[in-house]
């Protein structure tokens, strides 16, 4: 069973939409092989939508396969804990590019989901409330680890469906950017 990355989930989702209304398709391509993306002042490629405004860093969906070549990406077979480090890493990465601090993180969105794979049973009734908050429960443990003692963020923590690509945690939110770069 073949999952196919964000990046590809949502181009194909925005060609459909563009054929559908007959609008263009407006969306990053990857580079050419052996090409480096060139990278935005917040220092991500060029298809994400992170940016910086007015002062603040708002960043998107950040998930446990982001910032690591292909080769080392994990599948929603893996532990969910390894998810989640991967996840917070991969955020904690993004926010220095960008001049934050995990302590300068605003709020954040948090969104679980169960994995979705042929040999995996998906849980139904209580089963499956007791496997999201098992998850809830395995996240809070890590989470607390990224963070100064009483400096977490306000956070919303939602269970999915779904999320594209390999990834059981996708993280959404904002930060105070305290090291800004210096101008060119």
């Amino acid at each position: 069973m073949q999952i196919d990355t964000r990046r590809r989930y949502f181009h194909k989702f925005a060609t459909m939409m563009a054929a559908v209304t007959g609008a263009r398709v407006l969306s990053a391509q990857q580079p050419p092989p052996g090409k480096a993306p060139s990278a935005s002042p917040a220092g991500d490629a060029p298809r994400r939508n992170n940016h910086t405004h007015d002062g603040i860093y708002y960043f998107s969906g950040t998930g446990s396969n982001d910032g690591y070549s292909r080769d080392d990406h994990i599948l929603v077979t893996d532990p969910f804990e390894k998810h989640v480090t991967r996840t917070m890493d991969a955020l904690k990465k993004s926010l220095e590019r960008a001049g934050c601090t995990m302590d300068s993180i605003l709020h954040l969105e948090v969104f679980l989901c169960l994995p979705h794979a042929d040999n995996v049973p998906m849980p139904t009734g209580k089963a499956r409330f007791d496997a999201h908050k098992a998850q809830y429960d395995a996240l809070n443990k890590i989470y607390g680890t990224y963070f100064s003692p009483g400096k977490a963020p306000s956070r919303a923590c939602m269970a999915v469906e779904w999320i594209p690509g390999d990834s059981l945690i996708e993280i959404v939110g904002s930060a105070l950017v305290v090291n800004p770069a210096p101008a060119a």
